[in-house]
């Protein structure tokens, strides 16, 4: 890369595509500027000290004009999906806005990944959302060029998470009749070689292309490519009339770790038959040698990143939209009212990277160290009401960095050694945070420090903490205990007894 190579600006580059996309753009030589609402965020990536970071938000037309100041080319990978009711109309005006901006700033080239979509049908409201996003990029007057896949095929891709779960839980299942519709997916490596290439296609191009890769498949024969590729028996799936997208996406919900609210417009997306019509971007993206990634192997190299615990980025890398996360729950003057805390402290024999390694771990596999009934029956109850539940799991089994999606909560604030903030994203009548840390102690013992604070929204927050404060002794105390349990085990392991070193966390006590 030298000093006078394009720059292009990030949208979205905490998320999935874009936190894939940043690392290809440096490679090719580009100078990268992402735009992020928490820098954070961006800070434990590997390409963080190659970038510029902008920090702002996408729907503020000042952010975006010093964002976009000297920029050439502008990618453009913001959707509010699963943002609920309104999403379509935040997507249109963040769309302008950036149309806009983008025309004011010079940009030589807008890139978008959009949706695939049928040319005659009357679309789900997730396609049409991004076909009205196209047609307003391509309305503006920066030369635009809009990518529209179907199905992305890589590891930690909802669509692919949705497909996974469901063929590897499911040997049996009854699905919409329009299972038998026909997909063409794309692999995610292709994807990116297509939105790398498209910053170099000329100026005189301003036009949409569908992409896809070599396969043209239905979605039950996905599904039974899947398990072949995975080792799994044949899948019996049957075909019936009845399941609405609503319905559909209620039961992926229940049965995989997409909640329902993203999984509805990845449901109804597949009402439609989503085959590319053309195939021009090779014009200008020309394929590689060996020839577009199919879906066997698409499938298999997924598999391999998830089993080699490398998933770079995930679906559930992108914050829920609206999601509180400013101001934050130690700010002194917090504008948001009183807040209520559960605030417990214990001193716990054993070191503070064990008491650390043990607080690092926790969620998912291992585990919340409390009451396991309890626990489970919210996160059924908090899916049921369209949140994601404890179903999303961890990013990765030892590490957590901010941004990451840990069961019901999003992690807000890692201090390694010390602090780990956790914003909880279940459906609650108010915002409510979970804080595990580490402070020095007597006698070079640590103290465990585990505060549960809730911000109500009016009356029913104010009634919903009263009526679990009962709980909380249950949840929050054992929490703790078992939690210090762990550690003094976990160090006691490590310094004398057979060892479960840093790699080889302690699961939870069940309570």
């Amino acid at each position: 890369m030298t000093p006078k190579a394009p720059l292009v600006l990030v949208t979205g580059a905490t998320g999935y595509i874009g936190g894939r996309l940043v690392p290809e753009l440096l490679a090719a030589g580009y100078r990268v500027r992402v735009l992020a609402r928490h820098p954070e965020r961006v800070e434990p990536r590997d390409w963080a000290d190659a970038v510029e970071v902008a920090v702002g938000d996408a729907s503020s037309p000042d952010d975006l004009r010093r964002a976009l100041d000297g920029v050439d080319v502008g990618y453009y990978l913001i959707h509010a999906l699963g943002a609920g009711a309104g999403f379509a109309d935040r997507d249109r005006s963040t769309a302008r806005g950036f149309a806009t901006a983008a025309a004011e700033a010079g940009l030589r080239r807008v890139v978008y990944l959009g949706g695939l979509y049928p040319e005659t049908e009357h679309l789900s409201p997730h396609l049409q959302s991004r076909r009205e996003v196209e047609q307003i990029l391509l309305d503006g007057e920066v030369p635009t060029v809009v990518l529209r896949a179907a199905v992305i095929l890589g590891s930690g891709s909802a669509s692919f998470e949705m497909m996974r779960y469901l063929t590897e839980r499911l040997p049996v299942m009854v699905a919409p009749r329009w299972i038998d519709n026909r997909i063409q997916p794309i692999a995610v490596r292709d994807v990116l070689r297509y939105l790398v290439g498209a910053a170099a296609i000329p100026e005189t191009v301003s036009r949409g292309f569908d992409i896809g890769g070599p396969d043209v498949l239905t979605y039950r024969r996905m599904m039974q490519r899947y398990a072949a590729v995975a080792g799994l028996r044949p899948r019996v799936i049957g075909a019936v009339p009845v399941l609405t997208p609503r319905l559909a996406s209620l039961w992926v919900g229940l049965v995989t770790p997409v909640p329902p609210a993203i999984a509805r417009p990845l449901v109804g997306s597949l009402v439609h038959e989503v085959v590319a019509h053309d195939h021009d971007i090779a014009d200008h993206v020309p394929d590689p040698p060996e020839g577009l990634v199919g879906f066997d192997d698409a499938v298999a190299l997924a598999l391999a990143r998830i089993r080699d615990l490398d998933v770079r980025t995930s679906w559930s890398s992108a914050s829920t939209q609206g999601a509180p996360s400013d101001p934050l729950p130690d700010d002194p003057d917090w504008a948001g009212g009183s807040l209520l805390v559960d605030d417990r402290s214990r001193e716990v024999d054993t070191t503070p990277e064990s008491l650390w390694s043990v607080i690092e771990g926790i969620g998912g596999a291992h585990g919340w160290y409390s009451w396991r009934l309890g626990w489970v029956a919210r996160g059924v109850l908090d899916r049921l009401f369209g949140g994601p539940g404890l179903r999303r799991g961890r990013r990765h089994p030892l590490r957590l960095e901010p941004g990451d999606a840990l069961d019901w909560w999003r992690v807000e604030k890692v201090v390694p050694g010390n602090l780990l903030r956790l914003r909880a994203e279940m459906r609650l009548p108010g915002l409510a945070w979970l804080e595990l840390s580490v402070e020095d102690g007597p006698d070079d013992r640590p103290t465990f420090r585990q505060r549960a604070i809730f911000s109500p929204r009016g009356l029913p927050g104010q009634l919903y903490w009263w009526a679990i404060s009962p709980f909380h002794g249950i949840v929050f105390g054992g929490m703790q205990r078992n939690i210090a349990r762990a550690a003094e085990e976990h160090g006691a392991a490590r310094d004398g007894g057979p060892g479960t070193g840093p790699a080889e966390r302690p699961r939870a006590v069940p309570r």
